[in-house]
């Protein structure tokens, strides 16, 4: 197990920004850097021994950091909040108390507004254990930052071990109620190449998904996936009904976890290189994305990536939660915390 630091480049005030790269005995290599707690890459073996990067991210700071990229916010890898997903124009009330957000996704807020988790830098600490190596990420939200109250603390905390288990644990901690929803954003498309993720075979053990309305905010119904597009409770290819899906895949998944258990969320796999990434979160649903947005993006060093190049799997709350009591809640109080937890798991199907 080894973790080391090196300099990633400066942002655009001229702080000194950081890569961490944390690697295991069986092949297993990710580099994480403390802007936005970006996962820039996640190197691993495929059936004949064969590295490759199998996310979509930039070796250069630099290329987070362009107009292009930043305006087409497809937030590659990064930490999302204070709310990832949606929240229905930009508005929710605490008691009596109506709070407005920035609108930067149609006529609501996406993933925290205009400047969310995904670009601020986070205070970075080094973790090297015997079996586990990692890096822990701080960030104080302040009050009304993006509309948001309260003063929070968070700690995301990332760590890779013997299993091939890339860990990520969220805190926090507030000082007058608000509400949270953190997610990691990373594409995943296994092949390691810069081609469409359709292939891949998905596999969801859920039976429900939330109800949206034609700007993804959920009606507050919740309807069964049999016999839809949306049904891999028995695994089928993301592409296999794709056809019948306008803009592709972008919906929440109900999972079975009313007491916050850690569960298993979904498994993807590619067969021509024979990866695999099975997820287990302790939320209570499932977003996934295909990609059909990813705008046309040049990296510096040669990355090259648009519609369908990746497929998120993002653990999560509801979207629009603070405007559906019915959903389980993400409100947080002073005196409480909020802790959450996801596991990515590579391997090699059999």
């Amino acid at each position: 197990m080894e973790v080391r630091r090196d300099i990633f480049g400066d942002a655009r005030r001229g702080e000194k920004i950081y890569l961490y790269t944390l690697s295991n005995d069986l092949g297993v290599t990710i580099k994480i850097t403390n802007y936005g707690g970006i996962i820039t890459s996640v190197k691993t073996p495929d059936k004949n021994g064969e590295k490759a990067n199998i996310i979509l991210g930039f070796k250069s700071l630099e290329d987070y950091l362009t107009d292009n990229y930043i305006e087409n916010c497809p937030c590659f890898g990064c930490i999302t909040g204070r709310y990832a997903n949606r929240i229905s124009k930009g508005k929710f009330s605490i008691g009596n108390t109506e709070y407005t957000l920035p609108i930067n996704n149609g006529n609501n807020c996406l993933h925290g507004g205009i400047t969310g988790f995904d670009k601020v830098i986070w205070v970075p600490r080094m973790i090297e254990k015997p079996d586990l190596v990692g890096v822990e990420l701080k960030y104080r939200s302040l009050h009304m930052e993006e509309g948001f109250p309260g003063n929070v603390d968070l700690t995301v905390t990332y760590t890779l071990n013997h299993k091939n288990e890339l860990s990520i644990d969220y805190k926090a901690v507030t000082d007058r109620e608000t509400v949270l929803n953190l997610t990691n954003h990373t594409y995943f498309n296994l092949t390691g190449k810069s081609g469409e993720i359709l292939d891949h075979t998905l596999y969801i053990p859920a039976n429900t998904k939330t109800v949206n309305n034609n700007e993804l905010i959920p009606t507050g119904a919740f309807e069964e996936v049999a016999g839809t597009p949306y049904d891999f409770t028995t695994p089928a290819t993301i592409g296999s009904r794709i056809a019948d899906l306008p803009d592709g895949y972008d919906l929440n998944y109900v999972l079975d976890n009313p007491n916050q258990k850690l569960v298993k969320a979904a498994l993807l796999s590619e067969d021509s290189s024979g990866r695999s990434v099975e997820v287990f979160t302790t939320e209570p649903g499932l977003q996934i994305y295909s990609g059909y947005y990813i705008p046309e993006l040049h990296g510096k060093n040669g990355e090259h990536f648009r519609k369908y190049s990746g497929f998120a799997l993002e653990t999560q709350h509801y979207p629009d939660s603070p405007n559906h009591p019915e959903f389980p809640t993400t409100s947080l109080k002073p005196g409480e915390t909020f802790k959450s937890k996801t596991i990515y798991k590579f391997g090699i199907i059999k």
